[in-house]
């Protein structure tokens, strides 16, 4: 019975928290993969272009709100996310028009272009701000969980009792679905196909008709899809706050350099092994070990390794390690 408990303490805290986190980090991983793959540099304004893509899902749904709109049990925002997808695809390829392509067709280096998404950074943060503020603003509505802890100690007989959010839930079947489709379409469409080998070799790609413009194109559209799907999950189970996506951003590097700068797989396993590693460092276990240690030899203290405050530094020192030992990552993307 022991051993039941400190599994679903684990679960609890660990396991399910994890999964959907690390959703999150893979949908935004594969955002800055596509980018680094096909435009061929790191898009740092990526975390702000999730949050005006939340943002603008927010906004959406108290307009929805407003006007009684809902989906019953399922929160509001999934009726806004089309439109704040719509949204960020125009402000996406507005900026590549305005910006990056300038710096394209002088065939700039790519530390230019690095330097040039930094700016766009701080001006998409900028108008974040001062459209919705800095402050934390909720958005969630509908049923809070698919199970709660009481009602599974209800029907368990446990002493622990397992929680799993309707957030965490949507988070992991979107972003399955979500997956699925980029790969189908990168894959199987003639699009897809055409992204890749101008990802291989733009020149050969080039040379066997393919439009570089179009590429571009479709790239900003799914990358404005991932962003604001992300985004607005992030947002639901956690709150939408803008600066903490400029936070993010530094997970989601790292999630796609431990994968493989340009693999969208390794992006995905990226994302899934910042997740657990910030968990499980962050965590604190005395629960666990409360369950498993035998009678009164169970932790004093809360057997923590790492505070929370310092939950980013964990995404930090593992990107120093891959960096440093392994630099085209898991999957063997482009090395750094």
């Amino acid at each position: 019975m022991d051993l039941l408990n400190a599994f679903i303490a684990l679960a609890n805290y660990v396991l399910v928290p994890g999964i959907a986190y690390g959703s999150q980090l893979a949908l935004g991983a594969l955002g800055v993969t596509l980018v680094y793959g096909i435009l061929r540099f790191s898009n740092f304004a990526h975390g702000d272009t999730m949050a005006l893509g939340a943002m603008s899902a927010v906004l959406i749904t108290w307009g929805f709100q407003s006007l009684g709109l809902s989906l019953g049990v399922l929160p509001t925002a999934l009726l806004a996310l089309p439109f704040a997808i719509i949204i960020t695809i125009g402000l996406l390829l507005g900026t590549d028009k305005l910006v990056y392509s300038f710096y394209r067709e002088k065939k700039a280096k790519p530390v230019i272009f690095v330097i040039v998404s930094l700016g766009v950074t701080f001006v998409y943060n900028g108008i974040t701000r001062f459209i919705i503020g800095a402050e934390d603003q909720r958005f969630l509505d509908g049923e809070r969980f698919i199970i709660s802890a009481r009602d599974f100690k209800e029907m368990t007989g446990l002493e622990e009792g397992l929680a799993i959010k309707t957030t965490q839930g949507l988070t992991v079947v979107t972003a399955v679905i979500v997956v699925a489709a980029l790969f189908w379409f990168l894959n199987k469409t003639r699009s897809g196909k055409s992204m890749r080998a101008y990802s291989d070799n733009e020149d050969l790609a080039l040379l066997s008709g393919i439009n570089p413009e179009r590429v571009v194109m479709i790239t900003w559209i799914i990358v404005a899809c991932l962003a604001t799907t992300a985004g607005v999950l992030y947002g639901l189970d956690k709150s939408f706050k803008p600066f903490t996506y400029f936070q993010l951003l530094l997970p989601i590097f790292a999630a796609a350099i431990v994968g493989g700068l340009g693999s969208p797989i390794g992006a995905i396993a990226g994302g899934f092994v910042i997740a657990f590693s910030e968990v499980t460092i962050t965590y604190a276990w005395k629960k666990v070990f409360g369950y498993l240690a035998p009678e009164g030899m169970a932790p004093d203290g809360l057997v923590q390794l790492l505070s929370t405050d310092y939950k980013f530094a964990v995404s930090f020192v593992i990107l120093l390690i891959v960096l440093l030992f392994k630099p085209t990552g898991l999957f063997k993307g482009q090395s750094v």
